[in-house]
């Protein structure tokens, strides 16, 4: 079975349509995200309905999570704050419904589907080290896990008696031996310096796994963030990748 996993949408409609449309050309069927399909762009409602209509899996991100209004957002920066309480505004309680039903976690077939890590999932902790990446593969049941969160394609290899293996995100194909952490990274908003929408295939019978950087539109994307007045940085920010 060949499968998409894609996260970090953060209602950037134009990179959703564009990575749907890919996964559509390549016939692949079951798609999974991982969550943060809203927060700091200027589509969150359309961005929802599409992850509703097309993903067969539905994680709760740290965002989706902090858009259900049961906890601060005091902790957010402030242009995450400013986004945060626009997206807000935006949701109704269908949309809120939506996201409630959002699984913090899930297993599909001896793979472990999370946001943020195997390591307390529901504290939103980023895998950005070769520590951060030992505490998740201590909770790792499985030989393959998929992340977001940090927007950054990676892939995290777990050594006996020695501090995990990171490697820059890259067509591979999996040992069955091995365990592995891989950051399927962001469609809406990379941070990778590649503006490209990324998100990753696996096919499960031959173990490859292929990371895919698509086009958008980000002129429109942008335009409609301004509209919005959404902060100047989250506009800028898509265009460079950062």
């Amino acid at each position: 079975m060949k499968i998409a996993v894609i996260s970090d949408i953060h209602a950037n409609l134009e990179a959703l349509e564009a990575v749907l449309n890919d996964i559509e050309n390549q016939k692949i069927e079951t798609v999974f995200c991982l969550g943060d399909v809203v927060g700091y762009g200027p589509d969150p409602k359309a961005c929802m309905e599409l992850v509703e209509k097309n993903c067969e899996v539905k994680l709760m991100g740290n965002h989706d999570f902090y858009a259900l209004g049961t906890s601060s957002n005091e902790h957010f920066n402030p242009v995450a704050k400013q986004s945060h309480d626009w997206t807000q505004k935006q949701l109704s309680d269908y949309e809120i419904s939506l996201i409630e039903n959002y699984k913090m976690d899930h297993n599909h077939n001896g793979i472990y589907l999370v946001h943020s890590s195997p390591s307390e999932p529901d504290q939103w902790n980023y895998i950005l080290s070769q520590e951060d990446a030992q505490k998740g593969f201590e909770k790792l049941e499985k030989n393959l896990c998929f992340i977001g969160h940090t927007h950054l394609p990676t892939i995290f290899v777990e050594r006996p008696q020695d501090l995990p293996r990171i490697k820059i995100g890259h067509d591979f194909t999996i040992d069955s031996e091995q365990k592995y952490i891989v950051n399927v990274g962001s469609v809406g908003q990379p941070r990778d310096n590649d503006p490209k929408a990324c998100y990753v295939t696996y096919d499960s019978e031959l173990g490859d796994i292929n990371f895919r950087r698509i086009s958008y539109d980000i002129a429109k994307a942008q335009k409609k963030m301004a509209q919005a007045k959404l902060p100047k940085m989250l506009i800028d920010r898509i265009a460079i990748g950062r």
